[in-house]
């Protein structure tokens, strides 16, 4: 059971709890769990004391729209999604200390405390609110039980609550010709008496402590910006209670009919999975002295993190540990669309594993094109490309190449090292690109240390290219002393790699630990020596059979994949649906924005490699960049709705 502990690094991480009413998809997995598992992993190894904490969020309209689809209560849909989200995270491999939910005693329990404790100093007001009833079903629509145009773009189908055309917040009674979503009747407007937190009297307090918070902790860009526009543009009431029968009761006499609005309930959710975690939750969320609290999100979460959730807490007066860190990652699209459950679009978490390819794989591709700065997309061309370039190419021929010499030439045991000028070189650039991880990584700059992993292998796999250890071994007494040097190096080089990839490929850092037989403290102690590059498999060291850590991923594999989530899509240039299916079905698409990136790449990556020839670099390298230009080119074909393959010949006539 982790507590805080005096002169320890507390460290308690939460992700934003995902609604339990659907499947999550890839976006949602890189955005909230995958990043903040990463960090966890990190932190662990770095000795902090740490606790990581999620769930589902489990009340409110979003649930009980989802009983009636599936005709089920809404507690029998939680405890099906609950148990849906617990298996997709852990084939992920995300390591919560515990994945709790939000219907439990214990968010009652908090969630009436904070609401009597705000109640009590004066920081809740009432209103009458108009609200659109439904006179057949006999009961006020909260935000997803109503449908109608939007009066901003006049989408059809916008939600009570949000347009997801436009994406602008809607108030319900602004909606055009509004629906009930149960019954098709057209609903009246009715009023209702509400509660509403007084945001504009907590104003002044909250921006003492945003501007000390954003100081002194790791807040992303967009995090500080919409922190910022929420607060330029004035704080409003903001009400929480709604008219429904799934949610926390209110305790209060005049409210009882009615639940807590999800958008303050849901974030209590923390404290409450801390409290089935802990009965000593109170030393983690009472404790700002001594903890430091990371929120990991989704950009849209941000102003409930850093506005409102606060607000509550600093309301409450009851010394609260608030947000130090909050790290916010832009949207991950999905090829050149949205993820679509309905359309039958994008991967989702439950349809990974069935694809055949590992969850390190899946997870390395995430987090590689994680959107920090901005949207990123994924791609299954890419994928394909990185899988074979970046993991196959350079990664594991490197950590191969390492562990097969000392078995082949060495009898499986390292040689002894005498270090020439190379040597020393090849360690001061693993030593700078460690230190360079160990800082990013503390910054929470996840994409960016990835990055460093793979240029500790590119600079491992030139220095055997240069040295070439296979050759020297056929050769005298200092050419073998010669070969086993650059041997011993490079698979204590390897090593380093198992270290710094646990956190992001945890099952491929074990298996190259298992194979280089590697002692159990080696990551820790490599992780913990700020960026000092130690030797932890000395002259002697037995290793085990190594054998190859990944698998190419072919054109054909991934077009089938392409086919199977590529749903119904829109050709912008004849704006008609397009099932994807067969490659001629497939070359109908066209992309053009993609295209006009993938010109760009493709006339960089010439470039470059006409640059490389130049130089007279290595073949290896010059192979690999030849490739990386093929496949560029074949996603630009692709993009510009060619066939990507070149016509096959027609024999002559005879």
């Amino acid at each position: 059971m982790s507590l805080p502990q005096e002169g320890k690094r507390n460290m308690l991480l939460t992700s934003a709890l995902p609604y339990v009413n659907n499947v999550p998809h890839l976006g949602n997995i890189i955005g909230c769990v995958l990043s903040a598992d990463v960090f966890a992993r990190y932190g662990r190894l770095r000795g902090w004391n740490l606790l990581y904490i999620c769930g589902t969020d489990e009340y409110g309209t979003a649930t009980e729209n989802k009983a009636r689809e599936e005709g089920l209560t809404p507690q029998e849909i939680c405890d099906k999604y609950h148990a849906i989200h617990a298996d997709i995270y852990k084939w992920f491999q995300i390591d919560f200390d515990f994945f709790g939910r939000t219907t439990t005693k214990q968010q009652t329990e908090i969630a009436q405390d904070i609401f009597w404790r705000l109640h009590e100093r004066g920081f809740l007001l009432e209103d009458t609110v108009e609200q659109l009833r439904c006179e057949s079903c006999q009961r006020f629509l909260a935000d997803r039980f109503v449908e109608g145009e939007c009066p901003h773009c006049r989408y059809p189908e916008a939600r009570g609550d949000q347009c997801d055309k436009c994406g602008r917040l809607i108030n319900a009674v602004e909606l055009r010709n509004p629906q009930c979503k149960v019954c098709k009747e057209t609903p009246v407007i009715r009023s209702s008496k509400h509660l509403f937190l007084n945001l504009p009297k907590l104003e002044d307090e909250l921006e003492q402590w945003l501007d000390k918070s954003t100081s002194s902790g790791d807040w992303t860009v967009n995090a500080r910006h919409i922190t910022r526009s929420w607060i330029r543009d004035g704080l409003k009431p903001r009400c929480i209670t709604r008219d429904l029968q799934w949610g926390t009761p209110v305790p209060h006499e005049d409210y009882k009919e009615k639940v807590f609005y999800v958008w303050f309930d849901a974030p209590i959710g923390y404290l409450s999975i801390t409290a089935n975690y802990t009965d000593q939750w109170e030393k983690w969320w009472k404790n700002p002295q001594q903890v430091e609290l990371y929120n990991f999100m989704a950009k849209d979460n941000v102003p409930f993190h850093s506005v409102v959730f606060p607000c509550s807490l600093l309301g409450a007066q009851d010394n609260y540990t608030l947000v130090n860190h909050l790290i916010a990652t832009e949207y991950l699209n999905y090829e050149d669309t949205k993820f679509s459950k309905s359309r039958g679009v994008g991967v989702f978490g439950d349809m990974a594993k069935d694809t055949g390819i590992p969850s390190d794989v899946w997870r390395f591709y995430l987090l590689y094109l994680r959107p920090e700065g901005q949207d990123s997309a994924f791609s299954w061309s890419d994928m394909a490309l990185k899988n074979n370039s970046e993991l196959l190419n350079n990664l594991g021929n490197f950590i191969n190449r390492a562990g097969m010499f000392v078995s082949k030439f060495f009898d499986g045991c390292v040689p002894e090292m005498l270090l020439n000028e190379d040597d020393k070189r090849l360690i001061a650039q693993v030593r700078w690109e460690l230190k360079q991880y160990i800082q990013l990584l503390d910054k929470v700059r996840i994409r960016d240390a990835l990055k460093c992993i793979l240029s500790i292998s590119r600079h491992g796999n030139q220095y055997m290219q240069l040295n070439e250890p296979w050759k020297k071994i056929k050769g005298g007494d200092g050419d073998r002393q010669r070969a086993g040097t650059v041997t011993g190096v490079s698979v204590n080089v390897a090593c380093l790699l198992s270290a710094v990839l646990e956190p992001y490929m945890p099952s491929v850092s074990h298996t190259i630990r298992q194979q280089l037989q590697a002692p159990h403290t080696c990551v820790s102690a490599i992780l913990q020596n700020t960026g000092t590059f130690i030797c932890t498999l000395p002259a002697g060291h037995r290793i085990s059979a190594v054998s190859p850590l990944f698998q190419k991923l072919e054109n054909e594999q991934i077009e089938v994949l392409r086919k199977r989530f590529g749903g119904q899509q829109v050709c912008k240039r004849h704006s008609s649906i397009i099932t994807r299916g067969s490659p001629a079905e497939t070359m109908k698409m066209c992309f053009p924005e993609r295209a006009k990136q993938l010109t760009a790449l493709v006339a960089e990556q010439g470039n470059k490699l006409r640059g490389l020839k130049a130089q007279k670099a290595d073949k290896s390298v010059i192979d690999d960049e030849v490739e990386k230009l093929l496949q560029l080119k074949k996603q630009l074909s692709l993009a510009e709705g060619k066939n990507p393959e070149p016509a096959a010949q027609k024999g002559k006539k005879k």
